[in-house]
């Protein structure tokens, strides 16, 4: 799909697409590791809420272009049908759908590498935290 049919999808579609692909991106990172099915799951959990995207995203905005940047301003600012869940915060939750609404968008697009290289940045980003 080129940037500008990507472009013309609304932020919760980008979204719901780039929930999948944080995921996949978290599950095919655990499954490497030495833990057991229970232990992957746990730490999949953990990094594939809203509290944790919200926190990514804030690690690498600095380094975001300006084309990423206004995709996760639209994710940050749509406003889903559902309320925000319990066990979590709303401004939380609209910065985790920036964050899902930019992958969603990358992945649409095709621009992998640049994928591989938020990967590496969040990578770093924990290591420096």
């Amino acid at each position: 799909m080129d940037e500008r049919e990507a472009g013309q999808l609304n932020a919760l579609q980008l979204a719901y697409l780039g929930d999948t692909v944080w995921e996949l991106i978290v599950r095919h990172g655990l499954v490497w590791r030495k833990m057991n099915v229970k232990h992957m799951h746990g730490k999949c959990v953990s990094l594939v809420n809203a509290g944790a995207q919200a926190r990514i995203l804030a690690g690498i905005t600095d380094r975001l272009t300006e084309e990423e940047l206004e995709i996760v301003r639209r994710g940050r600012n749509a406003h889903a049908k559902h309320p925000v869940p319990h066990h979590q915060e709303a401004e939380d939750y609209a910065m985790a759908t920036g964050f899902e609404a930019l992958l969603g968008y990358l992945y649409l697009t095709g621009q992998n590498e640049r994928i591989r290289e938020m990967i590496q940045q969040i990578q770093e980003v924990n290591e420096d935290g």
